[in-house]
């Protein structure tokens, strides 16, 4: 089969052509912004991209076209395809009808610790010599890439309550029908495609419909929005974490270890470099998981000893002078908040120097500002890039007082972090974009 992909550097989109090219099909497709390193990544699997959407990209002649949910209507090349009437599909369901029939698919969903929970879990199944397939939204530094087939009859994936397509504004998730769920947790977000939360909470009511009988669900228990979704009705079996009747973290030790616990007996610890309490809480949900493959927990928790997290969530980026410089993908309230805390937890009383980009459309459009105060609390020091924002972004660190500083040009934030930070400080660099690749421009700087 040729398909050709419309969006194709998207995350998913990327990954899933990668899954299609391996399973032997011929792969082209088209973006506005082709780049490193997806670009690279793809053209390495021997997919050739075209860089726009001309309408003439027609003549590929490809079985299907599998349109990304970037592309709108107006888009000429889409417009050329429904005018003749050529086949279309959406790659949640190309990927549903093509790689995923026939597997037993593990789905990670929540709000956050999707990607991270999805790579704990693909790395137990393959410890355990499960050898499984995985689509992830980021590069489990275990693996070096964010999507492979396999024969195995496990697949994980990491899914994502995002609209599927332009034609289908179900989200991604309801496509995938796995046998094991994750629910990690819940909260409003993409204030761009849902009204309030309850319309978010109706799709993971529509993920839960999906589920078999002989399934799981492994759900957050401490988590009140999820706990109105199952509400709603539930048919498959579930087990909780982060709840007493179910299972639960012990608190971390200074040597990065915690206690697991099931049902309110001893599993085992688990010894692992990464920290932070929502690092437990996907450890718990992925071990549960893996265990409703056929992975005793002992063996679960001895593959988390060798887990080496995800590219961008609290990754070490570099030091200079004695600064440390890091990378995270956290652009939510909740999870600026956390990922501040587990640093916190880590580097005790050095200073933090949070450095923020507000790019997501939620944060765009001023939903969660009100919250965005609190959730830098734990930091020393604020500098926060407010480029294109309909909104004060000054006025909402006014609480902050002189530790906060907004800036619209990015080398003038670069050079406020560069004269401001000294030795023992932690940079911590926030954003769901490159953020003009800052990371390395500081460390030159520093």
């Amino acid at each position: 089969m040729h398909v050709h992909i419309l969006g194709i550097c998207g995350t998913f989109m990327g990954g899933m052509a990668v899954l299609a090219r391996a399973a032997g099909h011929r792969v082209t497709g088209c973006d506005a912004s082709i780049y490193p390193p997806m670009s690279d990544q793809l053209a390495a699997h021997g997919i050739e991209l075209i860089d726009g959407y001309d309408a003439d990209q027609i003549a590929l002649n490809p079985d299907v076209f599998v349109i990304g949910n970037v592309v709108s209507r107006g888009n000429p090349l889409l417009e050329e395809i429904l005018n003749r009437g050529l086949p279309y599909t959406s790659g949640p369901q190309w990927l549903a009808e093509n790689i995923l029939a026939g597997k037993w698919v593990l789905a990670v969903a929540g709000t956050h610790g999707k990607t991270t929970t999805s790579a704990m879990l693909a790395w137990i199944l393959e410890e355990a010599g499960l050898d499984p397939g995985f689509l992830i939204g980021g590069v489990p530094e275990n693996f070096g890439v964010s999507a492979r087939t396999t024969e195995s009859p496990f697949f994980v994936i990491e899914a994502d309550e995002y609209d599927t397509a332009f034609f289908d504004k179900r989200s991604k998730f309801v496509h995938y029908r796995p046998r094991t769920a994750i629910l990690n947790n819940l909260e409003y977000d993409h204030a761009d495609i849902f009204p309030d939360l309850a319309a978010i909470e109706t799709q993971f009511h529509h993920l839960v419909r999906t589920l078999p009988g002989n399934g799981l669900l492994v759900v957050n228990g401490s988590d009140a929005n999820l706990a109105r979704v199952l509400a709603r009705g539930c048919w498959t079996p579930i087990e909780r974490f982060s709840a007493a009747d179910g299972w639960q973290a012990g608190p971390q030790s200074a040597d990065d270890c915690f206690t697991v616990s099931l049902n309110g007996k001893l599993q085992g610890e688990v010894k692992w470099k990464l920290f932070g309490r929502h690092n437990q809480l996907n450890a718990l949900a992925a071990l549960a998981a893996a265990r409703h493959a056929g992975v005793p927990v002992a063996q679960g928790i001895v593959a988390l000893a060798g887990f080496r997290n995800v590219k961008r969530r609290l990754e070490l980026r570099g030091s200079a002078n004695g600064v440390a410089v890091y990378d995270d993908f956290a652009h939510h309230p909740t999870a600026i908040r956390e990922t501040i805390a587990a640093l916190r937890g880590r580097v005790g009383g050095a200073r933090i120097l949070a450095v923020l980009e507000l790019r997501s459309n939620t944060m765009k459009l001023g939903v969660m500002k009100d919250q965005l105060a609190a959730s830098l609390a734990g930091a020393d020091r604020v500098f926060c890039y407010a480029n294109s924002l309909g909104w004060d972004v000054a006025a909402t660190l006014t609480p902050f007082g002189e530790r906060a500083e907004t800036y619209t040009d990015l080398e003038t934030l670069m050079t406020a972090v560069a004269r401001t930070a000294r030795t023992g400080d932690q940079v911590l660099v926030m954003s769901n974009g490159g953020f003009g690749g800052i990371h390395g421009k500081l460390l030159a700087r520093l």
